[in-house]
This record gives C-alpha cells, structure tokens and sequence, in this order.
C-alpha cells in the first residue's frame, strides 16, 4: 500500500466520530495537566513554512496559507485553554512585500476575511476572552485592510484579560525605530505650567536671586567701596514674598522646561514599543526548522526567553508538537524555583518571572501570592 493510501486511511480513522471524541478528551485531559504547572504569559510564533507545505502537497500557495490559518485556530485554543495570557504571531513581514503580487494580494484578501471571522461573537476569541491588537505601519496597508482591522479590534475590544498580537505588517528593526523616534519626539517636545503669583517655585526663584545679589553686593563693597555700592541690597532686589504693585495680577507662562535625556532608560523606550504593557516574552517558537528569528521580537528577547526551533511545517503544527515545548519548559520553570528555594527563598505558590546568573551571584524576580517582589541580589557563599 503506498503512503498516499496509508495518510488517507489515517484521516479517515482521525475522522471518524468514536477515534475524534476519543482524542478530543485526551486532548482535555492533557490540557487539564499542563494547567497544574506553571504556564508561560506570553507566547510568540513564527508561522513558517505555508509555502513548503503547498509545495510538497502539490496545492496553491494560497491554500497552504489557509490551512496555516487554520494552525492558528488550533493553537490559539490550547494556548487560552492551558492559561497563556498573550498570544503574538508574525503574520506579515514588511520584507513580503517583495513577494509576487498575486501572492501578496491573496494574503491581504485572506487577512480581511479571517480577522473578522476570529472577532466574530461567539467564536474562538470571544469564548476565551481575547483581543485582537495589529501591531505593525499601519500606513503601508491598503484601506480596505485597514478598515477589516479597525472592525476586528473594535469588535473584540471588551473582551476579557487575554489578547492576540498580529504582528502585520511589522519587522523587529522598525519597531525599535519607531520606538526610539518616539522617544525622541516626547523629549524634544517642553512642558509648560502656568506660573501664579505667589507658587512656591517663584518665590524660590526670588529667595535665591536675593541672595545672589546680596553675595554679589558684598563682594564689590569688599573691593572697591565706592558710594554706589553702600545702598541697601533690598533697593535692588524686590521683596521676595510681595509682587511688584506693577507686575499684573494675572497668571503667565513659564518657558518650556525640557525632560531631562538623561533620564531615558531600558524602559522608557519598551514603554513605546508595539508590545508595551504586555508580559515580558517566556517563549518563542518557529516552525518549519530554520534556525532563525526573521527580525522577529528581537527586543522583547531576553535573559530568560526560551527560544525553541522545530522541523515541523507550520500547518501541521498542533498540540501534539506544542506539547514537549510546553512540558519541557515547565521542568526548566520548576528547576529555578528549586534554585530559589535552595538559596532560602519560599517556594510555596511561587511562579518564577524571570531569572538571571552572574558569577557575583544570583538576581531574580519572583511572584509570591500575586504581589511582586522587587529584584533581589543574592551573593553566593
């Protein structure tokens, strides 16, 4: 029997009502357990290899590309069910653009269709209270894509505590870019605060002007002592506590007081980045078995970010395949909160956020309780 045979066989059995009832509740089942462990809050996907399964099945590019969305269903329901909070996947390069028109025309038809049918009512993103955000130039998308998009979010912007990032069309560089233009515009843009008669900074203005010209008086009297330098110092500076009986009543204008650069930090440019307010990013996951992340979260990659490449193409990726990533970073969660408590640290109830190793010592982040300790430095013995 040739292997066309045997894979039509095998859908057929899959399909049949008492072997798919029977997987869906193992489905639950094993589900139901990752849900007793610790559960990443944030996932993102690389959808690779739409293309190559088209090709090696001898279907449209188009088609391989709705079977992918149909990946994305799959694993967006495990996803919500196991307790995974934000969902981002890189739907669209900037960089695609550079593909063939058709091809590129296909997947913003196909994106107007499948966005609206996820936001519907009752379907998959309103069951687990989940909303759609597309992160990405918004400008380079035609307007009837644009308008599938704000219709989508709008619809699904009540939902509960879960979101789904598309990150479309976006590249990592640009959203560093964009981060960094906006950073800069906010502080090359001054302040401005209507100053009263008698604010505290005016007349600590006042005080101190006062006291310049008194030092300053004092130093010119002790030089060269002339008549002019004997007057009083209060003829030549007005009354600190008391306006000028011709200076009018009304508030003006302070110049603009620029924020301090200095100030800017790691955080002040995530706080402008297009996944800002989201969980830092626990995993990351590519199909397809090409090691590499296609400008893709290079920011939101940290210390403690598991990265995790598979052979598998994209729309053959399911639970079965999620399910060694998910078990095999729960271990290496337990595994820090073993380190922690063997450096004294309570270990009941606690979900470890994130964890870094120098050679002076050891500096985590941990969550006791839903409250959030502040990053300790503990100095090995």
């Amino acid at each position: 029997m040739s292997s066309r045979h045997v894979s039509q066989l095998r859908k057929w059995m899959l399909a049949s009502p008492p072997i798919e009832w029977g997987i869906d509740k193992l489905r639950e089942l094993i589900i139901g357990a990752l849900r007793q462990g610790p559960i990443p809050q944030h996932v993102a996907f690389v959808m690779d290899g739409n293309r190559r399964f088209a090709r090696s099945h001898k279907i449209e590019t188009v088609e391989g590309h709705n079977l992918g969305f149909e990946a994305l269903a799959r694993i967006l329901e495990v996803c919500y069910k196991s307790g995974v909070k934000v969902v981002t996947v890189y739907a669209f390069s900037i960089e695609n653009f550079k593909r063939s028109k058709y091809e590129v025309d296909a997947l913003m038809e196909m994106a107007k269709v499948k966005l609206v049918q996820l936001a519907q009512h009752g379907d998959l993103l309103d069951r687990y209270g989940a909303s759609v955000r597309v992160l990405g130039q918004r400008n380079l998308v035609k307007d009837d894509v644009l308008e599938a998009i704000d219709r989508a979010v709008e619809m699904t912007k009540d939902n509960g505590d879960c979101a789904l990032n598309i990150c479309f069309p976006y590249t990592s560089r640009d959203e560093i870019t964009t981060a960094i233009k906006t950073t800069v515009e906010n502080y090359s843009t001054p302040t401005y605060t209507q100053q009263r008669p008698f604010s505290q900074t005016r007349i600590s203005q006042k005080l101190k002007s006062r006291n310049i010209s008194s030092v300053s008086n004092s130093a010119l009297r002790a030089t060269s002592p002339t008549p002019s330098n004997l007057s009083e110092p209060d003829e030549s500076v007005s009354s600190s506590t008391t306006l000028n009986p011709e200076s009018p009543p009304t508030s003006s204008p302070e110049a603009g007081v620029f924020p301090d650069p200095e100030l800017i930090s790691i955080d002040t440019l995530a706080e402008n980045l297009f996944t800002a307010g989201d969980p830092p990013l626990d995993l990351l996951i590519r199909t397809s078995g090409v090691n590499r992340l296609s400008d893709f979260m290079l920011w939101q990659c940290h210390e403690t970010t598991e990265i995790v490449f598979l052979d598998c193409l994209w729309p053959e990726f399911d639970l079965w395949q999620f399910l060694p990533v998910l078990v095999e970073w729960q271990w290496k969660q337990k595994h820090v909160e073993e380190k922690a408590q063997g450096n004294g640290t309570k270990a009941s109830n606690v979900r470890t956020h994130g964890t870094w190793e120098f050679e002076s010592g050891l500096i985590f982040v941990l969550e006791i309780d839903n409250r959030t300790m502040a990053a300790d430095s503990i100095l090995k013995d």
